[in-house]
């Protein structure tokens, strides 16, 4: 971790002054922006002459394609929600519809920058809900919950990874709207504040959220792919 934008953040005042100024503004602009503003202008992506470009990206592309399979996963999972028309109550419908989309706008900004980063996005993932929707709303809103908990724990146990600060930056917005997410749909099917483990509870249990690392994710995932 000598070399990530955690560490220089944490070395470096000065560096952790404009981060934090950029995080604060965040809100006011999409996701999209956002992560481009880290890739800067298209001058800058030209080879020197008569060379190649080192594409000094690699770590963050992998955690980048990483992120974009989990949220492929979770905009997917909102549009087979509501097309299966398990959801007959208006606001939870429409709660369902909007985070779908913004779902959807990870799904965009991830796969922009890392175009932008000179990587390859990777493909959307084969799933399967069925198993889930066919158990009912109950279990459908409560999965919901839980595969955004999953989200936000995900993010933050990459944070010590990414290596550019703005897209760090990027990372932990999204990270918050997740653990967001998470909490108003834990609220929603009655987990209350504190769950019974990690990936639900409305308030965590403790005062520091607890990162799950790439392999962890990926087992927990494992039931919704195909």
């Amino acid at each position: 971790m000598t070399d990530s934008a955690l560490r220089e953040l944490a070395d470096d005042p000065s560096s952790r002054k404009r981060f934090f100024k950029m995080l604060g503004g965040a809100g006011a602009v999409s996701a999209a922006t956002v992560f481009l503003a880290a890739c800067g202008d298209d001058e800058e992506d030209e080879p020197p002459e008569g060379g190649a470009v080192k594409n000094d990206n690699t770590s963050d592309l992998e955690v980048l394609n990483y992120a974009l399979t989990l949220e492929f996963l979770e905009a997917e999972f909102y549009d087979k929600v509501i097309a299966s028309g398990l959801v007959k109550d208006k606001m939870v419908a429409n709660l369902a519809k909007k985070f779908g989309e913004t779902e959807q706008e990870h799904v965009d900004a991830l796969t922009a920058t890392i175009k932008k980063l000179g990587g390859t996005p990777v493909k959307a993932p084969k799933t399967k809900f069925e198993e889930t929707l066919d158990k009912g709303l109950e279990e459908v809103l409560n999965t919901a919950a839980t595969v955004e908990n999953l989200g936000a724990a995900a993010y933050l146990g990459q944070a010590g990874n990414i290596k550019n600060k703005e897209v760090l930056a990027a990372a932990l917005a999204i990270h918050t709207v997740e653990a967001r997410h998470a909490a108003a749909l834990n609220r929603l099917v009655g987990r209350g504040f504190m769950g019974d483990g990690e990936l639900s509870g409305s308030i965590p249990s403790g005062a520091f959220a607890k990162p799950m690392d790439m392999a962890a994710v990926n087992e927990a995932v494992k039931p919704f792919l195909a």
